[in-house]
């Protein structure tokens, strides 16, 4: 059976569509409404009025900036740890045949299988046997768990789909180790890891239980927002800091889709 790529479905299932659509993103879009509601302490519909002043209250306010700074620095260092563990274990799990080596895929991606909770008690439990204390280290650990799992996911596809011969080749030609990474395999795998990365840190960004396990007295941005739900003190100011939460975690998944979705045309794969 032959299908068109210009095939319009029937209207029916574009109506399905367009209401699974309406029912995931609608909550979302009412973040952005009450971000510049002029109600101050509840949630009303429709709002009584409209202010951009809240984003100036936020932009003032100390805490969320503390919390904006720990949770980049966190996510930043934990992306790029999960850029180097990731990339050699995709490398390794794809590029070479041992016994085990389904077993050891397997363990790889445990972490990102398991609820948070469970990884979260797990660390806690680590680092109190072990006596490490709460830090941003810490922290970083624990969002490593699962950073390492979404760049291994990425990389270890696109390595599959590196023709070997290319690397066969280059070896013929007289390059080292060093020089066939850098010319050969990093050109074919450099968007599956910025697609990894941006993945990795945007989850770790907006990352909430396994932090509350492992942060101790330190806020990230996601942490302060539970609080401040919590104990409202203003709930603009949390509807803005939630605004750019999504706008800042959802460009990175944007550009790795785009980074990705042609990612069957490689160098070498039709070999």
């Amino acid at each position: 059976m032959r299908f068109d790529r210009h095939y319009s479905g029937p209207f029916g299932l574009k109506l399905a569509a367009a209401c699974g659509l309406l029912f995931l993103h609608l909550p979302i879009l009412l973040i952005f409404v009450y971000a510049f509601t002029t109600e101050e302490k509840s949630y009303q519909w429709p709002p009584p009025g409209f202010t951009i002043n809240w984003l100036m209250v936020t932009w003032n306010r100390p805490d969320v900036w503390q919390a904006l700074g720990l949770s980049v620095r966190v996510a930043a260092i934990s992306t790029v740890i999960a850029l180097m563990l990731g990339t050699l274990c995709a490398a390794a799990v794809s590029r070479s045949r041992f016994f085990g080596r389904e077993a050891i895929s397997l363990l790889v991606i445990l972490p990102i299988a398991l609820p948070g909770i469970i990884t979260g008690i797990s660390l806690r439990s680590a680092f109190s046997i072990a006596e490490i204390p709460f830090s941003t280290w810490t922290i970083v650990l624990g969002h490593a768990t699962f950073c390492v799992v979404i760049v291994y996911n990425n990389a270890v596809a696109r390595f599959r789909r590196t023709s070997g011969s290319l690397i066969e080749a280059s070896m013929d030609l007289g390059a080292d180790g060093f020089q066939t990474f850098r010319y050969v395999i990093l050109p074919n795998i450099s968007t599956a890891l910025l697609a990894g990365g941006m993945l990795a840190f945007a989850l770790s960004f907006d990352e909430v239980i396994v932090t509350t396990f492992t942060a101790g007295q330190q806020q990230t941005l996601p942490i302060w927002m539970l609080e401040e739900l919590v104990r409202p003190r203003q709930r603009p100011v949390t509807n803005v800091v939630a605004m750019v939460v999504v706008i800042v975690t959802f460009l990175p998944i944007l550009a790795a889709f785009y980074l990705t979705r042609d990612g069957d045309q490689i160098a070498g794969a039709g070999k």
